[in-house]
């Protein structure tokens, strides 16, 4: 089966020396080897822009991005993934398939060109802020009730223009909005839940998903555990599955995807499993909850494959 995982902040303790990416290790959720236990086919790696590198978001995100080709460079079997057929590509030859992701713009500054850059290194889709806002969009803790700038505006057409999947996870709803007003094509949450199940400003409401799923887009279900339930102890699968659950009821089974933020979270929060190897129970809580093999596929991977076909190519 083709699973594909939308995001997970697992670069940012391999840049950090906290973690060898090509060993097993206890900490953390994601390295290569628990990958392919998991079979997991494809991963987004995400360059993530944290507080501390707000002011210099632009070099820290190269460092990052030179990080992630040092580990393709190293030819241990994770391969970069630039479109949709080399996803499919790696899973013929046995690889694991990693794209590269931007959270947070930041890492653009107010430049265009920069945008561009990026996307010929082969980022093939950005969050546009995370929770703080930046020149492109407020994001969910901003203050102001404001959403997309012009400049993000511009953003956004040129993602659309050249390829790259715009991602409105930690958006303000206004920003959404904002989004849902220029966008053309397929956009994403990458790692978003049902807000009618845990009532968390980084989760999306029923009229958001809907929204989504009207351009043909793709939300991910998310695993930290301050966006499954306020109350850790029912931080459980059984709670991500009623999010699951609710999303496919209300965006459709072909606008579900996932994006497990691993690598994004702690404990204290509540754990849905312990770390990427457990994946695979999706697929089986779907099957006991009588979904059919085809609708098992699509949430795994499928779905998250056919928007990268449309909207980076194949």
């Amino acid at each position: 089966m083709l699973i594909i995982d939308g995001h997970t902040d697992a670069i940012l303790d391999v840049h950090h020396g906290r973690r060898d990416f090509f060993e097993r290790s206890d900490s953390g959720h994601v390295d290569l080897p628990r990958l392919q236990e998991a079979g997991i086919s494809a991963v987004a790696l995400a360059l993530f822009t944290t507080d501390e590198h707000v002011a210099d978001a632009t070099s820290h995100t190269r460092a990052l991005l030179s990080t992630f080709d040092r580990l393709v460079m190293a030819g241990r079997g994770l391969v970069h993934a630039r479109s949709a057929s080399d996803i499919e590509r790696s899973v013929a030859e046995g690889t694991t398939a990693g794209f590269v992701t931007i959270e947070g713009g930041e890492a653009i500054g107010t430049s265009i060109e920069t945008l561009h850059e990026f996307h010929e290194r082969g980022v093939i889709l950005m969050t546009l802020t995370w929770n703080r806002r930046n020149a492109i969009a407020r994001g969910v803790y901003g203050d102001g009730d404001d959403g997309l700038s012009a400049f993000g505006r511009e953003v956004v057409r040129e993602m659309e223009a050249i390829g790259m999947i715009v991602d409105v996870s930690h958006l303000s709803d206004q920003a959404l909005t904002d989004v849902l007003s220029v966008a053309t094509r397929p956009i994403v949450a990458s790692h978003s839940n049902a807000r009618a199940l845990c009532n968390h400003p980084r989760n999306l409401t029923d009229d958001q998903l809907r929204a989504i799923a009207s351009l043909g887009g793709l939300v991910g279900v998310t695993f930290p555990g301050v966006f499954v339930d306020p109350t850790p102890a029912n931080v459980t699968m059984d709670r991500v599955f009623d999010h699951l659950t609710r999303m496919i009821d209300v965006a459709g089974i072909d606008h579900i995807g996932i994006g497990t933020d691993f690598d994004g979270f702690t404990a204290p929060y509540g754990l849905v499993m312990p770390d990427c190897t457990g994946l695979p129970m999706v697929a089986g809580r779907m099957a006991t909850r009588g979904y059919s093999q085809d609708e098992i596929e699509k949430v795994m991977g499928r779905n998250w494959l056919r928007v990268i076909r449309d909207v980076v190519g194949k």
